[in-house]
């Protein structure tokens, strides 16, 4: 694609230009300092790196960026112009083109300085040899002593870190060839005078620089309580406008990060925590650190900093009682209201999610909620033994939690709860209350804790989707939280928990075990939408019979959702595995290209999470629902700490299941029916004739029934004499079961006024989760039930995550009063919106 210029929302496609099969940053540190007052974060990033092998890496390295096919792009005049240090770009551009250049992923960063580290006081102090002296450092030197910190085992991480901390403050290489940089549209470019091979550039590079107020990575906004924040949002274009980095998967590295913020806020990350906060001097500032061990993708990296409080919980007796109880969430006694509203510092520094005495924890853990879950029927089959079976790790050395006898048995990793105070009250019970279920419960399905400990952050409103996971943290919308106290009847919180069972699952499928080609989201989105349904009706304690009525009702839901958005969308935009046979494939210098990502209507898509869902459902019908929950965990047990594509997982399903291949299930018949094609496949029309005939669906199908005919009666009265009415009894949904109702309701082409009260009355409509709440928006806005138009401006304004389309059902109706209504709630969220829900609204409405 052309670097700058109009995007084209059929064929906008993420470079990743990082030329990784040359070098690999192995290890970043960070040093950064959060000012709200400017809405930027400045400081400076030390990368430490090691060439690729000869064979990979070229003696000469492109100055343009390449294609996924390896061919050269020339940089347009628009491109190159970007550059923050004109001095360093100029000397950049007439540098030998035989010199090697290092092509990192950047995007609205200021770049005011890049230099080469001298470790020669600490290599001496850790007894290395002194570097000859010389106008550069040896390059044979460093290279060994960098080369033995990448090759300290796991086991002595912490002495490798405090290393890697100590290189990363040593000062900048003095009186040798500078460091030339430029920046473009996509990339930074990073060149020293006469060095012509990747094995010839330095091994560890500083980098001084500063975000953008507008860069795509970081969104400043402020939460419910009106405070200001700043955090990662899942940005399209990922995390190259937060710090220069080698975006494309294969580029895993670990971290350690040093954020100054002010003493007021609360700093998170995807990372372990080293200590408590520290004052930075009087600069009423407070420093945090934190780290990671296992390597990862640059793109999983997650920042959030604001003035949120921690939800603080019950005490162990009550929480034990909750545990045997259900899921049921109570509502809070009054004397919990100055617990929660103590302030960021108050509860953080202090211990109020602590489960024990104050006197048995450490500082370090004092604030996280630790539980033990004892119950046995949060297990689905008794894997005990996995532990003593000798497992092998296939990744890199590092201190793996899978590798841990420990983890095994550890149901429950301790975990926090942030959310502004407004909304203390509902994360608590909607929340807090359900995470150890939910977290036994996917330790049941799937084994050992990928990461071992877990924060979830109610972010701002204008977070665009309902969650996100990253390592070690999970970003939730506040849509998920109930909009009243959850009873433990028939109406349980089933979005939030269900949503925290879809996040919790990506830490084995997304984060443990990653996409080789971040096209195939369905490798994450897939497995995690079918695996929450199992997660959370493990965490229900569901019966078999409850489990597989709930999964049939769940399935025609997500038929019906996916079979809408097919008709609807671009048929290029359907397909699970766009690059087909090429995928996973690279440019000779590593680089490629992301089909689609920067489309904003792919944002809000859910083929990947549904057809992929379906294409696991397909596949459970064939060996047996408990049959592919076990290959799944022998499936992480192998692949965990790597990336994978399509086929590392179809190819060991079919050799697991031989007898599949007999009955003419294929790799290729699996690709051409559900990974290469748009549309449904046949298996789905077939099945959703199955489900549509299921008992839940049966019941709804029957008030549906009612619903018609007394709209039908109300209309006829209107042009009679009024009789009295007969009293209909309607029957107990559950939020499922609603939906559906909605959904058939919806199908109707007219609903009298009276029908549409009765329905809001029955069923206390704005008071249910946010999946009811929009499919009644709709038959709001569908049937100009001007008296509920308050719940549709509610709705857009609070559940910015869902309400994207519902601003083009307002437009499409061509009703002056609904119209106005769109306008409206757009003027009074613009500013909060995520930037590609907004311009795909201002679209529809403008």
């Amino acid at each position: 694609m052309e670097p700058d210029g109009e995007l084209n929302p059929d064929t906008d496609d993420l470079p990743l230009r990082a030329n990784t099969n040359h070098i690999l940053v192995r290890h970043y540190v960070l040093d950064l300092t959060v000012c709200f007052d400017k809405k930027i974060i400045s400081g400076s990033i030390v990368l430490f790196l090691e060439p690729c092998s000869a064979e990979m890496a070229k003696t000469k390295d492109d100055i343009g960026p390449e294609t996924g096919d390896g061919e050269r792009q020339e940089p347009n005049e628009e491109d190159t112009k970007l550059g923050s240090d004109t001095q360093s770009s100029d000397l950049f551009q007439s540098s030998n083109a035989e010199d090697f250049t290092l092509v990192l992923d950047c995007c609205d960063l200021e770049v005011s300085k890049v230099e080469e580290v001298d470790t020669n006081s600490v290599s001496a102090a850790l007894g290395f040899p002194l570097t000859a002296a010389s106008e550069d450092i040896s390059l044979d030197s460093q290279a060994d002593f960098i080369q033995h910190l990448f090759s300290m085992p796991s086991s002595h991480w912490k002495e490798k870190h405090r290393r890697f901390l100590l290189c990363s403050r040593s000062p900048g290489v003095q009186n040798s060839n500078s460091l030339h940089f430029h920046t473009d549209r996509w990339s930074l470019k990073l060149k020293k005078m006469g060095v012509t091979t990747s094995q010839g550039f330095p091994r560890i590079i500083r980098i001084y620089y500063m975000t953008k107020p507008l860069g795509g990575s970081v969104r400043w906004t402020k939460d419910q309580d009106n405070r200001e924040c700043v955090y990662t949002a899942g940005s399209p274009i990922n995390n190259r406008a937060l710090f220069p980095c080698q975006e494309p998967p294969v580029a895993m590295s670990t971290w350690q990060a040093r954020v100054r913020a002010p003493s007021d806020c609360v700093v998170l990350m995807s990372g372990e925590e080293e200590d408590v906060p520290a004052e930075d001097g009087d600069t009423h500032f407070l420093t945090w650190n934190y780290y990671v061990t296992m390597p990862m993708p640059a793109s999983t990296f997650t920042l959030a900093v604001g003035h949120w409080c921690q939800v603080p919980t019950e005490t162990p007796s009550t929480l034990e009682n909750e545990v045997e109880d259900g899921v049921g969430c109570s509502c809070l006694k009054a004397e919990l209201v100055s617990e929660l509203a103590k302030s960021p510092g108050e509860v953080i520094r202090g211990a109020p999610c602590q489960i024990g005495s104050r006197d048995e924890a450490t500082s370090s853990d004092s604030a996280f909620c630790h539980s033990s879950l004892g119950h046995k029927e949060l297990s689905l089959t008794d894997y005990s033994g996995m532990e003593d079976d000798g497992i092998s790790c296939s990744h890199g050395d590092y201190p793996c939690r899978f590798a841990e006898r420990s983890a095994w048995s550890q149901r429950v990793v301790p975990h926090r709860v942030f959310s502004p105070a407004c909304l203390l009250q509902k994360a608590q019970m909607g929340i807090l209350k359900l995470l150890p279920q939910c977290l036994a419960a996917a330790h049941a399905v799937l084994g050992v804790h990928p990461f071992p400990r877990l924060d979830v952050l109610i972010v701002p409103a204008g977070f665009s989707s309902l969650g996100m996971a990253s390592p070690h943290i999970i970003f939730l919308s506040q849509s998920v939280l109930c909009k009243e106290c959850p009873g433990s009847g028939v109406n349980r919180p089933t979005l939030s928990g269900s949503r925290i069972c879809h996040e919790i699952a990506h830490s084995w499928f997304g984060l443990v075990i990653g996409a080789r080609d971040w096209t195939e989201e369905w490798i994450s989105e897939g497995f995690a939408t079918f695996l929450e349904d199992i997660i959370w009706a493990q965490a229900q304690q569901l019966s078999s019979q409850q489990t597989a009525e709930q999964f049939d009702l769940k399935a025609l839901l997500r038929w019906k959702r996916l079979s809408d958005e097919l008709q609807n969308s671009n048929e290029e935009l359907q397909i699970l595995r766009p690059n087909m046979e090429r995928t996973g494939q690279v440019s000779d210098s590593g680089s490629s290209t992301i089909k689609h990502a920067l489309n904003p209507d792919k944002t809000f898509m859910q083929v990947h999470y549904l057809k992929g869902y379906f294409l696991l459902r397909f596949l459970a019908s064939e060996v047996g629902d408990q049959h592919l929950i076990d290959f799944f965990r022998l499936f992480v047990k192998k692949y965990h700490g790597q990336l994978i594509l399509s086929q590392d997982f179809l190819q060991m399903f079919l050799i697991t299941f031989p007898h599949m291949e007999r009955k003419g299930l294929t790799l290729s018949a699996i690709y051409a029916d559900w990974l290469d094609r748009p549309g449904i496949p046949e298996w789905l029309h077939e099945r959703s004739a199955v489900w549509s005939q299921a008992r839940l669906v049966e019941e709804v199908k029957a008030e549906v029934v009612k619903w018609i005919l007394s709209s039908r009666t109300h209309q006829a009265k209107g042009r009679k004499r009024k009789r009295t009415e007969p009293k209909v009894n309607y029957k107990e949904l559950t939020t499922e079961q609603l939906v559906m109702l909605l959904e058939l309701l919806l199908e109707e082409s007219e609903l009298s006024v009276s029908s549409m009260r009765a329905l809001h009355k029955t069923y206390n409509l704005q008071n249910q989760d946010a999946e009811v709440r929009h499919r009644w928006c709709e038959l709001v806005v569908k049937h100009t039930y001007s008296q509920a138009y308050c719940d549709v401006e509610d709705f857009l304004l609070h559940d910015q995550a869902m309400g994207v389309y519902l601003y083009g059902e307002l437009m499409v109706q061509e009703d002056p009063e609904q119209q106005a209504l769109a306008r409206r709630c757009l003027a009074l969220v613009q500013e909060e919106m995520d930037q590609s829900a907004r311009r795909v609204v201002e679209e529809m409405i403008l």
